[in-house]
């Protein structure tokens, strides 16, 4: 079994004894959310990489949503969706700073040898293997278009 399932499995049963409603129910999301991705076609137990994009996704979600209620109006909703996506990312890894993710983007453009826009899908694909879940693809995503650009 993941380690990484196996935290999270633990810091359930932590948030339940401490009563923490909010991280409960978030905890409870991703591991449905887990167990969905285990018996998805064929049933397989996820590794730890696994885990990450499922956790990746899933703060993605609750970032979107958030800024859909923000943009309606309606600012508790999107907060109790940022507030969620903060539990998740405590299952990731450290994410880069922009620094960082400027010099990885140089990296990929250099692996590919890329000279314009045309390449960017291929930049990206190498880019999102070097990041390993510690950038966001919209982060990545700027940060080559402007490598490229």
């Amino acid at each position: 079994m993941s380690e990484l399932k196996n935290q999270i499995r633990a810091d359930l049963k932590e948030a339940m004894k401490a009563k923490e409603k909010e991280r409960t129910g978030t905890i409870r999301m991703l591991l449905a959310a887990i167990q969905t991705a285990e018996t998805e076609g064929t049933k397989h137990e996820v590794t730890d990489e696994d885990v990450l994009k499922i956790i990746a996704r899933e703060i993605k979600k609750r970032r979107e949503s958030a800024e859909i209620y923000a943009t309606n109006g309606r600012q508790e909703l999107a907060d109790a969706e940022l507030a969620e996506a903060a539990v998740l990312e405590g299952y990731q890894p450290k994410q880069l700073d922009d620094d960082e993710v400027a010099a990885l983007v140089q990296d990929a453009v250099a692996e590919v040898g890329a000279t314009s826009m045309k390449d960017m899908g291929a930049v990206m694909k190498v880019a999102n293997a070097l990041a390993a879940g510690r950038a966001d693809g919209k982060r990545l995503s700027a940060a080559v278009k402007a490598a490229l650009s």
